[in-house]
This record gives structure tokens, sequence and C-alpha cells, in this order.
């Protein structure tokens, strides 16, 4: 969900002080539970995904943010057009695709949405809704595969007009298999946000936490966020406050992954505070000089060829690896290419606007810190 209006951002800023698909990870040959559990013994998989709503929510706020009410309409109505188009249900089968090959322990979903429009005359007829997060269960659950919510959060929860409703969360899935969760699991939303941009719109982002135990390893704490997008002044100040709330909650626990979308890229202070914690920018330590772009194809998902640019999807991982600390494993982006798309309604999609980070670890953690709090 990218927001990049030109809206009253500065009260935010007052409270503030190519070459990505040829890596050698390669799929799980079985789906057969021993014999995934065995291949994959002694290594941590972990997938960040934005799973995307499917349509453009910022022509759709910005007609709402305007004293202007001739627009709300015209814009709701081409962005219902939008998401009609992009088929979550098709495009869910493609996701899960990606989950039966590669078979990560740990997955970050952010945009996982609930979605309630009904509209009737004078205006068009329409009557959508989908649960995103359950269309994903059904669909791994039809395919055998053993995954299940370990944490989620509700961030936006907008209500713009009457008939109209949408829930954002971030979740974590883990395979039910292979890991198990605990002592420590948070669900929270970031005490800064941006808040109230139109009626009935207000961007509260937030993140989940959970320590995660997988055989052979010593725990290893997860945390999967979605950061505020946007590059209006103070957004960048912003995220670099979720981020250290973020870290804040992780506190010195080690070892410890990030995941996430967080809408900003190298030499951010994002970026920076989160590097300053120790955490290794895994594609950036992995594959150095490689792009890794991650965002974003096209709002109706049409482009043929991949229209991403920007790399604002990360792995970050701490005290993971072998002898001094150097990280020991494997990244790629998945969904970059045209080999990625499914068909949709009218002509074959991407799964997302963004693609995703799947990094493998390929020893197990060493030197994990027990005093989590």
């Amino acid at each position: 969900m990218r927001y990049r209006l030109a809206l009253p951002f500065m009260a935010v800023a007052g409270l503030i002080s190519a070459c990505s698909d040829s890596s050698t990870l390669e799929p799980v040959a079985s789906t057969d539970g021993a014999a995934t559990s065995s291949a994959l013994s002694n290594r941590l998989t972990v997938l960040t995904r934005n799973i995307y709503i499917g349509t453009d929510v910022d022509l759709v706020i910005g007609a709402l943010a305007t004293p202007d009410p001739t627009d709300d309409i015209p814009a709701l109505l081409a962005g219902v057009a939008t998401l009609q188009r992009t088929d979550f249900l098709a495009r869910a089968a493609a996701l899960v695709d990606e989950i039966a090959r590669y078979r990560p322990q740990v997955i970050g979903l952010q945009e996982v949405d609930r979605l309630d429009i009904h509209l009737g005359p004078p205006l068009p007829v329409v009557d959508i809704s989908q649960d995103f997060l359950a269309i994903l269960q059904d669909e791994l659950a039809d395919r055998g595969l053993p995954y299940v919510v370990a944490a989620q959060v509700k961030n936006i929860d907008a209500s713009p007009l009457p008939g109209i409703r949408l829930v954002d969360h971030d979740v974590i899935l883990v395979d039910a298999g292979r890991v198990s969760v605990g002592p420590r699991l948070l669900e929270r939303n970031y005490s800064f946000n941006v808040g109230p941009v139109a009626p009935g719109v207000s961007l509260v982002r937030g993140f989940v936490m959970i320590d995660a135990t997988i055989a052979g390893m010593p725990p290893v704490r997860i945390a999967n966020t979605h950061l505020e997008s946007g590059s209006q002044p103070g957004l960048s100040e912003l995220r670099a406050a979720q981020a250290t709330e973020l870290l804040a909650y992780v506190e010195s626990f080690s070892p410890s992954v990030l995941l996430g979308d967080f809408n900003d890229g190298e030499g951010s202070p994002m970026h920076s505070i989160v590097t300053g914690a120790d955490f290794a920018d895994v594609w950036a330590d992995l594959r150095p000089g490689t792009r890794g772009f991650t965002c974003c194809h096209f709002a109706d998902l049409s482009n043929r060829t991949s229209a991403l640019n920007q790399r604002i999807d990360y792995v970050f991982a701490r005290g993971i690896g072998g002898p001094q600390g150097q990280l020991l494993g494997q990244v790629r982006i998945i969904g970059d290419q045209p080999s990625s798309k499914v068909a949709g309604p009218l002509y074959r999609l991407w799964p997302s606007d963004h693609a995703g980070v799947l990094a493998q670890f390929l020893q197990p953690p060493a030197g994990a810190i027990t005093s989590a709090r």
C-alpha cells in the first residue's frame, strides 16, 4: 500500500526530534513433511512478502482528502475496477506456489487485508467481501502445507464511505511442523503514526514479533513490519522513529531477524538505525553490488516485464552466521520474473506489486543471548 499524497505531514516531523534472480538458493524438492524437515534441518529460511491490496489506494485517499466531494465516487469506482482486475483469489494461488516451492519456516506478510465493499443504485452494484488471510489459509490447506498464524496486528481500519471498509494487518506465518513459538509474542501498533488523512481514514502502522524455535537451533527472535510509506517531508523521520521503536522491543536478543516492507533505501535514517543496531542487511551483505529491486509493479499489475526500480523490502539479521559473525547463506528476490505471473480475469498478473525477499541461513545461529525479557 503506497501513500505518496501531498498531505499535511509536517506535524509528524514536529513529533520527532538487476540482477536479482540469479541466486543459487534452490527450491525444496519434496513437500512431504518428513523429507522437508530432513532437507532443511539446521537451516533457517525466511520470506518477507507485501501481498498488495490490489489497487492504488493513493488515488482514493487523495480524492477523499480534497474539499471537493464530487471526485470521491469516481476515484472510488476507479479503484474498485482495478481491484477487480487484480483478483486476489488468482494471486493467492501464485503466492502459495512460492511458499510450496521454497518452504520457508517463517513468513512475514504485509498488506494482509480484509475488504468489504457493498454498493448499489444509483451507483453500480459492487459486492466484494474478501479476507486475504482466510483465502491464503484455505489455499495452503488445499496444498497440505501446515502454515499457521503465529501473530498478527491490526493497523489501518478505514471506513471512508457507507458500505466500504478496509482493515489492514501484518502477519507472521510459521510452519507448524517445524517451528515452535514462544515465550515472547508481541502484536503492537507504533506510538508515532501519520494519523487521520481523510474522513474515515487514519494511517496506523505496527509490527508483530515472535520467538521461534526450530530443531537444532537456539531460539530466534523474528519481527515483521510495514513502516509508513511516502516521500513527503517528515516521513523519512517517521520511519526512523518507527524502526527505533521496533528495535526497542527486539532488545538485545540475538539471534534476531527483521522482515518487512521498510519503505526506505540504503543510506536512509531508517537503514542507518537498523544496521547501527548490529543488524546486517542480508541482501547487501550476500549480494553486494546487485540491485535487488522489490518495488513496484503497475497498480493494475498489467506490466509485461518487471517495473521494479527500488529496494525497500528487507531481511535484516543479527547474531546469525559463522566465524566473526559473517553471514553464511543465500538470498534471492522472488516474484520479479514474468514466469511468476498467473492468469487473471483479463491478463496475466504479477503475484503482488512488490517482489519478495527469501533468505536462507545455511548454518544454525551462533552465540545466542538468552537474556530476553
